[in-house]
């Protein structure tokens, strides 16, 4: 049976290790990018080493960005004392869109998931009860905007939890728009719209 050259193989197999991409998309890709005519390898390349480079996590909101603090976090027109929590930086810019976002984001990078091994302790919970903190007596409302999953409803009654003993801090999570077991990331702007406004108190 005929090989493949141990370079293509490699490149396949890295491929692979990206989200939602199995050994078909992955030689595809690969393929692709050594046919070089629609795909410019070096491009790609140059994009991929400048990424690494230039994106560094805000200080704030643990978002990615260009700088730290965050375009989001530096403007002056944002509401500080609204802070709506998300799993990823996906997450952020599928809010963006919307256009109804007035405040701040907090992004945990992840849910919790015993199975996985992913805890309190390997989210960014206790980074948002600091700055929740840091903020003094000020009212705030914390919207927790996690996916509808089983994973997502645990994380955000965790933080619910968490927020119970700090009586300025008001934790809000987001109407149910959204299909139970679906990805924030995917969904439309007016659902998005429609779980924004129809928030409740927990």
């Amino acid at each position: 049976m005929a090989k493949l050259p141990a370079a293509l193989e490699r490149l396949i197999n890295a491929l692979q290790t990206l989200p939602g991409i199995g050994p078909k998309s992955a030689a595809r890709m690969a393929f692709a990018l050594l046919g070089g005519r629609a795909v410019d390898p070096e491009v790609i390349g140059r994009a991929l080493l400048d990424l690494r480079k230039s994106i560094v996590e805000c200080a704030q909101c643990f978002n990615l960005a260009e700088q730290s603090p965050c375009d989001v976090c530096s403007d002056p027109r944002r509401n500080q004392l609204q802070i709506l929590v998300v799993e990823e930086p996906l997450d952020v810019l599928a809010f963006e869109r919307t256009s109804d976002v007035q405040g701040v984001y907090h992004v945990l990078h992840g849910v919790l998931n015993p199975v996985e091994g992913i805890g309190p302790e390997k989210l960014r919970v206790r980074e948002l009860i600091e700055r929740l903190r840091s903020l003094g007596p000020q009212e705030v409302e914390v919207i927790l905007a996690t996916n509808p999953s089983l994973e997502g409803e645990a994380t955000a009654t965790y933080i619910h939890r968490a927020l119970e003993e700090m009586p300025h801090v008001r934790s809000t999570r987001i109407a149910r728009g959204l299909p139970v077991g679906g990805d924030l990331e995917y969904a439309d702007e007016i659902t998005l719209s429609q779980s924004l406004r129809g928030r409740r108190s927990y």
